[in-house]
């Protein structure tokens, strides 16, 4: 064999050829929080509906609306900026109206880009852009009725499930979570996850700076949050993609940046229908 032969053979990506990747990932989460901390009223409301509009574009290309033979033309590639701007005005108007009505908005994309879905996504689209909206919409609730704590809390339980996912199931490995969706994801990192979650949650209580349900809550949140990111995995590979969108460069698009926090949020807003909320001081 050549020296020119031995030199095109690539080495196999070692466990932490993803970390480039998992450190975006995390950059991205702690400017979600900075942002949630700058922002209050109309200047988070809009930084929601900006997240919206974002989010409904890579899920509207991922379920049909980039498709030739379903929207042939030129417009049909301009269909998901079009469902974009609808989730982005369905967000000002869900928040800028003081009516109980006004949250019926939130249905205004699902409801203009069902259609247009492929005929298999019609229901993926409409359950992933319900819990889009609900999100954006829940994420503002929560910063404004609960305080800046829990939201952090929130981000928190997150990039704790994420980091300590990712490292301890690469330096423990194992058998895999749920292979078929996400081959890289262990038990080992699943159980770390939950684990970081969990000594969040008895650390705020035991520094008095929240109640003692957070010590159950944190780990249903994070199971919640890593449900988030096999769900988005899912969504991609039935969808035959890689990434949701190239929107950050060589590190995938913003719903994959955003999936466990989807998962997180959902989950508070379920516990804070059946039970009260823990406080976060």
């Amino acid at each position: 064999m050549s020296a020119g032969r031995v030199n095109a053979v690539k080495p196999p990506p070692g466990k932490w050829a993803d970390l480039s990747r998992r450190v975006a990932s995390t950059l991205v989460l702690l400017g979600i929080g900075v942002m949630l901390a700058v922002a209050t009223g109309n200047w988070l409301r809009l930084a929601m509906a900006v997240i919206s509009a974002v989010t409904f574009w890579e899920l509207a290309a991922m379920t049909g609306w980039k498709n030739p033979r379903l929207h042939p033309g030129i417009f049909g590639a301009w269909r998901p900026f079009a469902l974009a701007i609808i989730a982005f005005m369905s967000q000002v108007v869900a928040h800028g109206f003081d009516h109980p009505a006004a949250i019926l908005a939130l249905l205004f994309p699902l409801i203009a880009g069902i259609p247009g879905a492929q005929p298999r996504d019609r229901w993926t689209y409409a359950i992933f852009g319900a819990a889009i909206m609900l999100v954006a919409y829940g994420l503002v609730g929560f910063r404004e009725d609960y305080g800046l704590n829990f939201v952090l809390w929130l981000m928190g339980i997150v990039i704790i499930s994420d980091t300590a996912g990712y490292f301890f199931g690469r330096m423990i490995g194992g058998p895999k979570f749920w292979p078929s969706l996400s081959p890289k994801k262990t038990w080992s990192g699943t159980v770390a996850g939950w684990a970081g979650a969990l000594l969040l949650g008895l650390l705020l209580w035991r520094m008095g700076r929240g109640d003692v349900s957070l010590v159950w809550c944190s780990p249903l949140v994070c199971l919640a949050g890593q449900m988030g990111d096999i769900a988005e995995s899912w969504l991609k590979r039935r969808a035959g993609v890689k990434d949701s969108s190239n929107l950050i460069p060589g590190h995938g698009g913003f719903m994959d940046r955003f999936d466990a926090v989807t998962g997180a949020v959902l989950a508070a807003m379920l516990i804070g229908l059946l039970t009260a909320l823990p406080a976060v001081n």
